[in-house]
């Protein structure tokens, strides 16, 4: 009784109630207009042909007389067939024809049309009584002349049609219900999917998804992005959590050390100076903190943008022209290069002032930590065109990076054994990461052998210019020196 009424309640249960009951009126008034229809056709045929045989009959009357209408009438009536007649004289004496019983009073009503009697035929089959349209013509000499048209085919029509429409109403209804029951059953199917997923996620598994049965239907596109939302609160959810963890372990270390520094500038500061040293020491402590925050912040901000936030076609050729400007002279003084692979009119749909700190964090990472053992230090900016992606790439001629640690260098605070002597926080590829995942690309970081390549995508844009770009350096931002 629960499960039934369960089911009541559910929306396919209402629709299919009220589908059924829709289409079945309708099938109802379609084959009631048909009978009707038809009806009201065979009665018109019918009419017609009864008015056609008494005017032929009158012609034969007003030929040949009383006798030749005698010897017509007999000659009709001898044929098995649906027509009916009978003459009378003016005191109701039958001449002619084959109608055994019937009310003798329509043999008066020459001028009522055509009328639907009960009557009995003359012949084996007397004693039945039938239906038929019949009408009344007086001729000349006060003869009366009836001719009508027996209803027994018309009416087994009737009842074949009455027939069908009784079976047919029962069929759709019987069709509706086995239909909802397939409908109910496989959409309440998805549904118990649905909530069955939703309770795993609720206790706290959040790696539950929602069940895709293949067939691209709507319930699969809900599916799907039920579960892209799912995965990107996921990953939200595990990223707060690397920060917690990651905020407890590295940032207790400097907290510790900037108290047990002012603990002991307290207890044992003999002078002014070494209480200005300390004071110094820890403010630098603090700076380092709140740059470390201020770098998560712009992650926060990064990953809480909408997708489409500040979009829009950039030229890539002119962006990447600037940046290195602006890093040539630093690798000049430290006896390196900077190289540029960047055919003109590269265009990419994307946040100007975003790519612009990308590359500028992947080649701060380059001068860190991408120095050759020998030699002096490359680094190249690439940006190519396949297909409707456009590709952005840093490379050094570095030590590169283990393949087994490509991935894991992209959380924050994260930091390999070989670089924990460089100035950094572990934050600067974490936020190419986010930047790269707000405009749908992926971030793949590549053997450069030597060296390593920082690959990213980017969704190509028109090649037409866009009406009102008016930026004078082709629609990116001047690029920002690095903060992170």
């Amino acid at each position: 009784m629960n499960r039934l009424t369960r089911v009541s309640r559910t929306t396919a249960f209402k629709l299919s109630v009220l589908y059924i009951s829709v289409f079945t009126v309708f099938s109802a008034f379609l084959l009631a207009y048909i009978y009707q229809n038809t009806e009201q056709l065979m009665s018109s045929q019918i009419t017609q042909t009864v008015d056609a045989e008494i005017a032929g009959l009158s012609d034969e009357y007003v030929r040949g007389g009383i006798r030749a209408l005698v010897e017509t009438i007999d000659r009709r009536t001898r044929h098995p067939d649906s027509s009916l007649y009978l003459l009378t004289d003016f005191a109701g004496t039958a001449f002619a024809g084959n109608i055994a019983g019937f009310p003798t009073q329509i043999l008066d009503e020459s001028e009522n049309g055509i009328r639907r009697v009960k009557y009995s035929r003359l012949g084996p089959d007397g004693s039945q009584e039938r239906e038929a349209l019949v009408r009344t013509f007086e001729l000349r000499g006060g003869f009366r002349l009836l001719v009508g048209r027996d209803l027994g085919d018309e009416t087994q029509f009737a009842q074949l049609l009455g027939s069908a429409m009784r079976l047919w109403l029962v069929v759709v209804v019987l069709m509706g219900g086995v239909t909802w029951v397939f409908v109910n059953r496989r959409v309440m199917k998805r549904i118990d999917g649905i909530a069955d997923t939703s309770q795993t996620i609720m206790h706290g598994d959040l790696s539950g998804r929602l069940p895709v049965a293949g067939n691209n239907d709507e319930f699969d596109r809900l599916a799907n992005n039920l579960n892209d939302m799912l995965e990107r609160i996921e990953l939200l959810m595990h990223g707060m959590k690397d920060v917690t963890d990651n905020i407890a372990h590295d940032l207790k270390t400097p907290l510790t050390r900037m108290r047990t520094r002012v603990e002991t500038a307290l207890h044992d500061g003999r002078n002014e100076a070494e209480l200005r040293a300390a004071l110094e020491t820890t403010l630098e402590e603090s700076d380092n903190l709140l740059r470390i925050f201020d770098a998560l912040l712009r992650i926060a901000r990064v990953e809480a943008m909408a997708p489409d936030a500040g979009m829009g076609p950039v030229d890539l050729s002119n962006l990447i022209e600037q940046v290195a400007e602006l890093y040539e002279p630093v690798l000049e003084d430290e006896g390196g290069v900077l190289k540029r692979d960047v055919g003109p009119n590269v265009r990419a749909v994307c946040n100007g002032d975003l790519i612009t700190q990308t590359l500028v964090n992947l080649i701060e990472n380059a001068l860190k930590y991408g120095r050759p053992k020998d030699g002096a230090l490359q680094i190249t900016l690439k940006a190519a065109i396949e297909g409707d992606r456009v590709y952005l790439s840093v490379a050094d001629n570095g030590q590169g990076i283990p393949k087994a640690q490509t991935e894991r260098v992209t959380g924050k605070f994260v930091r390999l054994d070989a670089s924990r002597s460089e100035p950094g926080y572990g934050l600067g590829l974490s936020l190419v990461s986010a930047v790269v995942r707000l405009h749908g690309g992926h971030l793949l970081l590549q053997d450069a052998a030597p060296g390593l390549c920082a690959r990213i995508d980017l969704k190509k844009a028109p090649d037409e210019q866009p009406a009102g770009e008016g930026r004078e350096n082709g629609g990116q931002p001047e690029p920002k020196t690095p903060r992170t």
